[in-house]
């Protein structure tokens, strides 16, 4: 029998496919921009007490005092080249209480980084390296991502090397996860493993729109739930901290709770009242002074309706003091 094979024909001109048929020129326009992070720490370490149980000296004699042992503790992690500069975004816990800092680049070069800031806070740090002609991330729009979306985790996950991963957006504005105090994530299915901490999620067009942070896993690897900072909140921080050291964030001096039907008969209010009703103020902070008092309820920020305290928070953190 005759069988016959049909061939697709290549791209004209010989360039690479995009979208739902491959992602190469998304990874090609990002992926050098992503870098892997290795830090170390010096700690030290005390001889174990049980040497000094007298039960044991009894059997073993007493063992000599060598004192504390020094010792050198490395981590990895992933970053994002924002700048010519030599800026670069990445987590505070990756780099957290690191003695030093070595980035290592996809074209093979290698510098040591300065830290110039870090912000608990949004587990967001900024480092900075010397080295000519850097490739920078081309920044997208994150508050535009919608549910669906084709996305990419960049990163160094196990520090095997810089590897790609796809997914789609799974949820966006997720909070209350207790990962960080200023919650506004990005949810995605594409694999987050650690040492992807702190590299790039970028779009189908490989813009960054946010900086890969958590998993939510028991048994620490991927399960097809991470977490990203959207680019709209890592991007302030980041500035901030490279003009003042540190984010500069807004804050009331209040504390809130929701309204609940036992508070809104209390207070007298209508059934459809929506808003958060203060509980307590620190002296002399911004809300006392400008005359809040408890028992006043907060229905609106900037024109819009308030009724959780995280987004309020949110709200309130991204006025700098004095607005």
């Amino acid at each position: 029998p005759t069988i016959e094979i049909r061939e697709s024909s290549p791209p004209a001109g010989g360039a690479r496919s995009s979208g739902p048929v491959s992602y190469a020129d998304a990874v090609e326009k990002a992926a050098p921009a992503v870098v892997n992070i290795n830090t170390a720490k010096l700690v030290t370490v005390r001889r174990n007490p049980f040497f000094d149980d007298p039960v044991f000296r009894q059997f073993f004699g007493a063992v000599p005092d060598s004192g504390a042992r020094k010792r050198v503790e490395t981590s990895l992690g992933s970053g994002v080249i924002f700048s010519e500069q030599g800026y670069i975004l990445t987590n505070h816990h990756v780099i957290r209480g690191a003695d030093a800092i070595q980035v290592f680049l996809r074209d093979g070069r290698s510098a040591p980084a300065r830290l110039i800031g870090s912000d608990p806070e949004t587990d967001v740090a900024v480092l900075k390296i010397d080295l000519p002609t850097l490739p920078v991330i081309t920044l997208g729009q994150s508050d535009k991502t919608h549910i669906g979306d084709v996305v990419l985790a960049i990163g160094n996950p196990f520090g095997v090397g810089q590897t790609v991963t796809m997914g789609i957006v799974s949820a966006t504005g997720r909070s209350k996860l207790g990962i960080n105090t200023f919650e506004n994530f990005i949810q995605t299915d594409a694999a987050i493993n650690p040492g992807n901490s702190g590299g790039a999620l970028v779009d189908a067009h490989g813009k960054l729109i946010g900086i890969n942070t958590a998993i939510f896993s028991q048994s620490g690897g991927s399960v097809g739930i991470g977490f990203a900072i959207p680019t709209s909140i890592a991007k302030g921080v980041m500035e901030q901290i490279i003009t003042h050291g540190r984010p500069l964030r807004g804050w009331l001096g209040i504390e809130a709770q929701a309204l609940t039907p036992e508070l809104l008969e209390a207070f007298g209010l209508k059934k459809n009242t929506e808003g958060l009703v203060v509980t307590a103020l620190y002296r002399n902070g911004p809300a006392h002074k400008a005359g809040v008092e408890p028992g006043d309820v907060l229905v609106a920020i900037d024109g819009k309706k308030t009724g959780d305290a995280r987004e309020v928070l949110l709200a309130i953190s991204s006025h700098k003091p004095g607005e």
